[in-house]
Protein backbone atom coordinates (compact mmCIF):
# COMPACT_ATOMS: atom_id res chain seq x y z
CA UNK A 1 0.00 0.00 0.00
CA UNK A 2 2.94 2.39 0.50
CA UNK A 3 4.26 1.68 -2.80
CA UNK A 4 0.92 2.39 -4.34
CA UNK A 5 0.58 6.37 -2.71
CA UNK A 6 3.76 7.08 -3.72
CA UNK A 7 3.47 6.43 -7.01
CA UNK A 8 0.43 8.18 -7.24
CA UNK A 9 1.92 11.53 -5.49
CA UNK A 10 4.93 10.70 -8.55
CA UNK A 11 2.15 11.19 -11.00
CA UNK A 12 -0.18 13.89 -9.52
CA UNK A 13 3.57 15.91 -9.18
CA UNK A 14 4.15 15.06 -12.86
CA UNK A 15 0.85 16.47 -13.72
CA UNK A 16 0.94 19.65 -11.78
CA UNK A 17 4.90 20.20 -13.42
CA UNK A 18 2.96 19.43 -16.97
CA UNK A 19 -0.08 22.36 -16.19
CA UNK A 20 2.50 24.80 -15.11
CA UNK A 21 4.43 24.46 -17.98
CA UNK A 22 1.79 24.74 -20.36
CA UNK A 23 0.63 27.97 -18.77
CA UNK A 24 4.13 29.36 -19.11
CA UNK A 25 4.02 28.49 -22.84
CA UNK A 26 0.59 29.91 -23.57
CA UNK A 27 1.85 33.16 -20.97
CA UNK A 28 4.66 33.41 -23.03
CA UNK A 29 2.47 33.23 -26.41
CA UNK A 30 -0.06 35.84 -25.32
CA UNK A 31 3.21 38.37 -24.56
CA UNK A 32 5.02 38.03 -27.64
CA UNK A 33 3.15 41.18 -29.21
CA UNK A 34 3.38 43.28 -26.69
CA UNK A 35 6.56 45.22 -26.25
CA UNK A 36 8.15 47.25 -23.31
CA UNK A 37 9.64 50.54 -23.72
CA UNK A 38 11.29 52.56 -20.55
CA UNK A 39 10.66 56.11 -20.16
CA UNK A 40 13.92 56.90 -21.36
CA UNK A 41 12.99 54.51 -24.42
CA UNK A 42 9.60 56.57 -25.46
CA UNK A 43 11.32 60.02 -24.76
CA UNK A 44 14.09 58.96 -27.53
CA UNK A 45 11.72 57.61 -30.82
CA UNK A 46 8.99 60.38 -29.52
CA UNK A 47 5.82 58.24 -29.16
CA UNK A 48 2.77 60.08 -29.13
CA UNK A 49 -0.69 58.27 -28.16
CA UNK A 50 -4.12 59.13 -30.19
CA UNK A 51 -7.55 57.63 -30.32
CA UNK A 52 -9.32 56.72 -33.71
CA UNK A 53 -10.92 59.80 -35.46
CA UNK A 54 -14.25 60.18 -37.21
CA UNK A 55 -13.31 61.56 -40.62
CA UNK A 56 -14.78 61.86 -44.16
CA UNK A 57 -12.83 59.35 -46.67
CA UNK A 58 -13.21 58.32 -49.97
CA UNK A 59 -13.16 55.52 -51.37
CA UNK A 60 -12.77 53.89 -54.97
CA UNK A 61 -15.63 51.44 -56.09
CA UNK A 62 -14.40 49.30 -59.33
CA UNK A 63 -17.59 48.96 -61.97
CA UNK A 64 -17.54 46.88 -65.07
CA UNK A 65 -19.85 47.53 -68.25
CA UNK A 66 -20.03 47.89 -71.92
CA UNK A 67 -20.61 50.72 -74.32
CA UNK A 68 -24.20 50.90 -75.41
CA UNK A 69 -26.43 53.47 -77.74
CA UNK A 70 -29.86 54.43 -77.13
CA UNK A 71 -32.99 52.43 -78.67
CA UNK A 72 -33.28 55.99 -80.86
CA UNK A 73 -29.43 56.22 -82.43
CA UNK A 74 -29.85 51.61 -83.59
CA UNK A 75 -31.55 51.49 -87.29
CA UNK A 76 -33.00 48.33 -88.08
CA UNK A 77 -33.49 48.11 -91.95
CA UNK A 78 -36.75 46.74 -93.48
CA UNK A 79 -38.82 46.56 -96.59
CA UNK A 80 -42.43 46.64 -96.07
CA UNK A 81 -43.36 44.73 -99.62
CA UNK A 82 -40.40 42.65 -99.43
CA UNK A 83 -38.49 41.05 -103.07
CA UNK A 84 -35.38 40.48 -104.24
CA UNK A 85 -32.50 42.04 -103.66
CA UNK A 86 -30.75 43.43 -106.82
CA UNK A 87 -27.75 45.33 -105.51
CA UNK A 88 -25.78 46.08 -102.64
CA UNK A 89 -21.75 47.59 -101.63
CA UNK A 90 -22.21 47.64 -97.63
CA UNK A 91 -20.46 45.82 -95.37
CA UNK A 92 -19.99 45.60 -91.71
CA UNK A 93 -18.37 48.66 -90.06
CA UNK A 94 -18.95 50.87 -93.38
CA UNK A 95 -19.82 54.70 -92.82
CA UNK A 96 -22.99 55.90 -94.47
CA UNK A 97 -24.94 58.94 -94.53
CA UNK A 98 -28.28 60.14 -94.33
CA UNK A 99 -29.76 59.76 -97.62
CA UNK A 100 -27.24 57.24 -99.70
CA UNK A 101 -28.97 54.73 -101.33
CA UNK A 102 -28.37 51.45 -98.99
CA UNK A 103 -29.23 48.98 -101.77
CA UNK A 104 -32.05 48.34 -104.53
CA UNK A 105 -34.62 45.95 -104.45
CA UNK A 106 -36.48 44.48 -107.29
CA UNK A 107 -40.20 42.63 -107.62
CA UNK A 108 -43.15 42.66 -109.80
CA UNK A 109 -45.71 43.68 -106.65
CA UNK A 110 -43.91 47.34 -107.11
CA UNK A 111 -45.39 47.51 -110.48
CA UNK A 112 -48.60 46.41 -109.75
CA UNK A 113 -48.58 49.07 -106.89
CA UNK A 114 -47.28 51.97 -109.63
CA UNK A 115 -50.29 50.78 -112.19
CA UNK A 116 -52.81 51.35 -109.61
CA UNK A 117 -52.01 54.63 -108.01
CA UNK A 118 -52.13 55.31 -112.06
CA UNK A 119 -55.57 54.12 -112.67
CA UNK A 120 -57.23 55.24 -109.65
CA UNK A 121 -56.35 58.61 -110.22
CA UNK A 122 -57.64 58.51 -113.68
CA UNK A 123 -60.68 57.23 -112.18
CA UNK A 124 -60.60 59.91 -109.92
CA UNK A 125 -60.10 62.77 -112.65
CA UNK A 126 -63.69 61.02 -114.55
CA UNK A 127 -65.43 60.52 -111.12
CA UNK A 128 -64.67 64.38 -110.29
CA UNK A 129 -66.05 65.67 -113.32
CA UNK A 130 -69.12 62.90 -112.83
CA UNK A 131 -69.71 64.87 -109.14
CA UNK A 132 -70.01 68.32 -110.46
CA UNK A 133 -71.95 67.78 -113.00
CA UNK A 134 -74.55 65.66 -110.93
CA UNK A 135 -74.08 68.14 -108.52
CA UNK A 136 -74.96 71.16 -110.99
CA UNK A 137 -77.70 69.29 -112.32
CA UNK A 138 -79.54 68.36 -109.21
CA UNK A 139 -78.98 71.92 -107.86
CA UNK A 140 -81.23 72.78 -110.85
CA UNK A 141 -83.38 69.18 -110.03
CA UNK A 142 -82.73 67.73 -113.64
CA UNK A 143 -81.66 64.26 -111.43
CA UNK A 144 -82.59 62.83 -108.74
CA UNK A 145 -80.75 63.17 -105.31
CA UNK A 146 -79.68 59.36 -105.45
CA UNK A 147 -77.98 60.06 -108.21
CA UNK A 148 -76.23 62.62 -106.65
CA UNK A 149 -75.51 60.74 -103.44
CA UNK A 150 -73.84 58.11 -105.57
CA UNK A 151 -71.41 60.30 -107.71
CA UNK A 152 -69.77 62.25 -104.64
CA UNK A 153 -69.35 58.56 -103.02
CA UNK A 154 -67.65 57.16 -105.68
CA UNK A 155 -65.72 60.22 -106.27
CA UNK A 156 -64.89 60.63 -102.38
CA UNK A 157 -64.28 56.82 -102.46
CA UNK A 158 -61.50 57.37 -105.34
CA UNK A 159 -59.87 60.22 -103.11
CA UNK A 160 -59.21 57.71 -100.44
CA UNK A 161 -57.94 55.20 -102.47
CA UNK A 162 -55.20 57.15 -104.06
CA UNK A 163 -53.89 58.89 -100.87
CA UNK A 164 -53.66 55.70 -99.32
CA UNK A 165 -52.07 53.89 -102.86
CA UNK A 166 -49.66 57.24 -102.56
CA UNK A 167 -49.03 56.04 -98.58
CA UNK A 168 -47.37 53.05 -100.18
CA UNK A 169 -45.93 54.36 -102.79
CA UNK A 170 -43.58 56.35 -100.10
CA UNK A 171 -43.29 53.51 -98.07
CA UNK A 172 -41.01 51.63 -100.68
CA UNK A 173 -39.40 55.26 -101.87
CA UNK A 174 -41.42 56.21 -104.43
CA UNK A 175 -42.74 59.71 -104.43
CA UNK A 176 -46.07 59.49 -106.07
CA UNK A 177 -46.00 63.01 -107.16
CA UNK A 178 -43.68 62.13 -109.80
CA UNK A 179 -45.55 58.88 -110.77
CA UNK A 180 -46.25 59.07 -114.45
CA UNK A 181 -47.23 55.84 -116.85
CA UNK A 182 -43.70 56.40 -118.70
CA UNK A 183 -41.70 55.81 -116.02
CA UNK A 184 -43.30 52.88 -114.28
CA UNK A 185 -39.98 51.32 -112.29
CA UNK A 186 -39.74 47.56 -111.65
CA UNK A 187 -37.17 48.20 -108.89
CA UNK A 188 -36.96 50.54 -105.82
CA UNK A 189 -34.02 51.74 -103.71
CA UNK A 190 -33.51 51.71 -99.90
CA UNK A 191 -31.87 54.98 -98.16
CA UNK A 192 -30.14 55.44 -95.07
CA UNK A 193 -32.35 57.52 -92.16
CA UNK A 194 -29.15 58.10 -90.52
CA UNK A 195 -25.39 59.31 -90.22
CA UNK A 196 -23.58 56.25 -88.94
CA UNK A 197 -21.95 52.88 -89.22
CA UNK A 198 -23.42 49.62 -90.36
CA UNK A 199 -23.08 46.79 -87.71
CA UNK A 200 -25.13 44.31 -89.72
CA UNK A 201 -25.69 43.15 -93.22
CA UNK A 202 -28.36 39.73 -93.68
CA UNK A 203 -29.15 39.64 -97.10
CA UNK A 204 -27.29 39.05 -100.64
CA UNK A 205 -27.56 39.93 -103.93
CA UNK A 206 -30.38 37.70 -105.27
CA UNK A 207 -32.09 36.57 -102.12
CA UNK A 208 -36.05 36.80 -101.78
CA UNK A 209 -35.98 39.52 -98.78
CA UNK A 210 -39.93 38.62 -96.86
CA UNK A 211 -42.05 41.30 -95.55
CA UNK A 212 -40.52 43.31 -92.65
CA UNK A 213 -37.67 41.00 -92.83
CA UNK A 214 -34.49 43.05 -91.54
CA UNK A 215 -32.24 43.43 -93.96
CA UNK A 216 -29.31 45.91 -92.93
CA UNK A 217 -28.71 47.78 -88.90
CA UNK A 218 -27.35 50.26 -88.58
CA UNK A 219 -25.56 52.68 -85.54
CA UNK A 220 -25.49 56.53 -85.05
CA UNK A 221 -21.90 56.75 -82.61
CA UNK A 222 -22.81 60.30 -82.02
CA UNK A 223 -24.82 59.64 -78.57
CA UNK A 224 -22.21 56.52 -77.37
CA UNK A 225 -22.86 55.88 -73.54
CA UNK A 226 -21.81 53.37 -70.87
CA UNK A 227 -24.01 51.27 -69.34
CA UNK A 228 -22.72 49.74 -65.90
CA UNK A 229 -23.74 46.72 -63.98
CA UNK A 230 -23.95 47.79 -60.43
CA UNK A 231 -24.91 44.94 -57.55
CA UNK A 232 -27.36 46.45 -54.88
CA UNK A 233 -24.90 46.90 -51.81
CA UNK A 234 -22.62 49.60 -54.18
CA UNK A 235 -25.85 51.04 -56.25
CA UNK A 236 -27.11 52.66 -52.90
CA UNK A 237 -23.59 55.07 -52.73
CA UNK A 238 -24.25 56.31 -56.80
CA UNK A 239 -26.13 59.06 -57.28
CA UNK A 240 -27.35 61.33 -60.54
CA UNK A 241 -24.35 63.74 -61.69
CA UNK A 242 -21.59 61.87 -59.94
CA UNK A 243 -18.50 61.94 -61.99
CA UNK A 244 -16.64 58.79 -63.19
CA UNK A 245 -13.85 57.52 -64.79
CA UNK A 246 -13.67 54.44 -67.51
CA UNK A 247 -11.02 52.83 -69.23
CA UNK A 248 -10.72 49.68 -71.56
CA UNK A 249 -8.68 46.59 -70.69
CA UNK A 250 -7.00 47.05 -74.19
CA UNK A 251 -6.09 51.05 -73.24
CA UNK A 252 -5.89 51.12 -69.09
CA UNK A 253 -4.13 54.40 -69.63
CA UNK A 254 -6.80 56.18 -71.44
CA UNK A 255 -9.31 57.58 -69.26
CA UNK A 256 -12.61 58.42 -70.52
CA UNK A 257 -14.37 61.08 -67.98
CA UNK A 258 -18.18 60.27 -67.54
CA UNK A 259 -21.37 61.30 -65.78
CA UNK A 260 -24.28 58.89 -64.27
CA UNK A 261 -27.07 60.21 -66.17
CA UNK A 262 -29.72 57.34 -65.27
CA UNK A 263 -29.65 55.04 -62.63
CA UNK A 264 -32.63 51.51 -62.64
CA UNK A 265 -35.15 51.30 -61.05
CA UNK A 266 -35.52 47.52 -61.10
CA UNK A 267 -33.05 44.60 -59.95
CA UNK A 268 -32.24 41.79 -61.38
CA UNK A 269 -32.31 38.42 -60.56
CA UNK A 270 -28.46 38.54 -59.92
CA UNK A 271 -29.44 41.82 -57.93
CA UNK A 272 -28.07 44.10 -59.83
CA UNK A 273 -29.22 47.13 -61.93
CA UNK A 274 -28.18 49.56 -64.84
CA UNK A 275 -26.38 52.29 -64.52
CA UNK A 276 -26.32 54.87 -67.48
CA UNK A 277 -23.44 57.28 -68.13
CA UNK A 278 -22.66 59.97 -70.36
CA UNK A 279 -19.04 60.78 -71.94
CA UNK A 280 -18.08 64.01 -71.16
CA UNK A 281 -15.60 64.83 -74.51
CA UNK A 282 -17.62 63.32 -77.65
CA UNK A 283 -14.79 64.42 -79.35
CA UNK A 284 -12.58 61.16 -77.55
CA UNK A 285 -15.19 58.13 -77.90
CA UNK A 286 -14.72 58.16 -81.58
CA UNK A 287 -12.92 54.72 -81.79
CA UNK A 288 -15.14 53.43 -79.36
CA UNK A 289 -17.53 50.16 -80.53
CA UNK A 290 -21.08 49.60 -79.07
CA UNK A 291 -20.75 46.40 -76.93
CA UNK A 292 -17.14 46.64 -75.93
CA UNK A 293 -16.64 45.99 -72.73
CA UNK A 294 -14.91 49.04 -70.04
CA UNK A 295 -13.77 49.70 -66.52
CA UNK A 296 -14.97 52.17 -64.41
CA UNK A 297 -14.31 53.71 -61.11
CA UNK A 298 -16.11 56.27 -58.55
CA UNK A 299 -14.77 57.82 -55.96
CA UNK A 300 -17.58 57.56 -53.16
CA UNK A 301 -17.36 59.88 -49.70
CA UNK A 302 -17.74 57.95 -46.43
CA UNK A 303 -18.56 60.27 -43.77
CA UNK A 304 -17.85 59.48 -40.11
CA UNK A 305 -15.46 56.33 -40.41
CA UNK A 306 -13.03 55.64 -37.58
CA UNK A 307 -9.58 57.07 -39.33
CA UNK A 308 -6.13 57.19 -37.03
CA UNK A 309 -2.58 59.28 -38.49
CA UNK A 310 -1.11 56.50 -41.29
CA UNK A 311 2.21 56.62 -39.57
CA UNK A 312 0.22 54.37 -36.99
CA UNK A 313 -0.27 51.53 -39.27
CA UNK A 314 2.31 49.30 -39.51
CA UNK A 315 2.96 46.50 -42.04
CA UNK A 316 4.39 42.95 -41.14
CA UNK A 317 4.63 39.96 -43.44
CA UNK A 318 1.37 41.42 -45.20
CA UNK A 319 -0.34 42.40 -42.77
CA UNK A 320 -1.12 45.56 -40.51
CA UNK A 321 -1.16 46.13 -37.35
CA UNK A 322 -1.20 48.89 -34.64
CA UNK A 323 0.04 49.27 -31.35
CA UNK A 324 -2.14 49.68 -28.37
CA UNK A 325 -1.25 50.85 -24.83
CA UNK A 326 -1.82 48.42 -22.12
CA UNK A 327 0.10 50.57 -19.44
CA UNK A 328 2.60 53.20 -19.41
CA UNK A 329 5.24 51.11 -20.47
CA UNK A 330 3.69 47.91 -22.59
CA UNK A 331 1.97 48.27 -25.74
CA UNK A 332 0.31 45.59 -27.58
CA UNK A 333 0.35 45.08 -31.45
CA UNK A 334 -3.02 44.26 -32.85
CA UNK A 335 -4.28 43.42 -36.42
CA UNK A 336 -6.67 45.81 -38.06
CA UNK A 337 -8.34 46.01 -41.21
CA UNK A 338 -7.65 49.61 -43.33
CA UNK A 339 -9.75 51.22 -45.78
CA UNK A 340 -8.20 53.91 -47.96
CA UNK A 341 -5.61 56.59 -46.77
CA UNK A 342 -6.55 60.00 -47.81
CA UNK A 343 -4.90 63.60 -46.36
CA UNK A 344 -2.74 61.67 -43.64
CA UNK A 345 -5.34 59.28 -42.45
CA UNK A 346 -6.14 56.02 -43.06
CA UNK A 347 -9.52 54.92 -42.62
CA UNK A 348 -9.83 51.11 -40.08
CA UNK A 349 -12.88 48.90 -41.30
CA UNK A 350 -12.37 46.89 -37.67
CA UNK A 351 -12.70 49.50 -35.23
CA UNK A 352 -15.47 48.25 -32.80
CA UNK A 353 -12.65 46.72 -30.55
CA UNK A 354 -10.42 50.38 -29.95
CA UNK A 355 -12.70 52.78 -29.74
CA UNK A 356 -11.30 55.11 -27.38
CA UNK A 357 -8.45 53.10 -26.77
CA UNK A 358 -4.88 55.09 -26.72
CA UNK A 359 -3.03 53.70 -29.76
CA UNK A 360 0.49 54.98 -30.64
CA UNK A 361 0.31 57.57 -33.24
CA UNK A 362 3.91 58.19 -33.83
CA UNK A 363 6.83 55.74 -32.77
CA UNK A 364 4.67 52.50 -33.61
CA UNK A 365 7.23 51.29 -36.69
CA UNK A 366 9.87 51.64 -33.79
CA UNK A 367 8.03 49.72 -31.55
CA UNK A 368 8.07 47.21 -34.25
CA UNK A 369 11.47 46.96 -34.52
CA UNK A 370 12.09 46.83 -31.14
CA UNK A 371 9.50 43.91 -30.62
CA UNK A 372 10.32 41.55 -33.59
CA UNK A 373 14.31 42.05 -32.98
CA UNK A 374 13.63 41.33 -29.15
CA UNK A 375 11.68 38.04 -30.56
CA UNK A 376 15.03 37.02 -32.31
Amino acid sequence: MRYIIIILLSSFLISCGNKDQKTDTSEATSESNVAQLTPQQKKNIGLQLGKLTPKNVSSILKLSGQIDVPPQNMISISIPLGGFLKSTQLLPGMHVRKGQFLATLEDQQYILLQQNYLTTKVKLKQAEADYKRQKALNANQASSDKIFQQASADYETLKIQLSSLAQELRLININANNLRGENITTSIHIISPIDGYVTKVNANIGKHVDTNEILFELVNPDDLHLALTVFEKDAIQLKIGQKLTAYSNDQPDKKYDCEILLIGKDFGADRSVLVHCHFENEKEIRGLIPGMFMNAEVEIQSGNTPCIPEDAVVNYQGKDFVFVAKDASHFEMIEVKTGSTEKGFTAIKNADSLLQKNIVVHGAYDLLMSLKNTEE
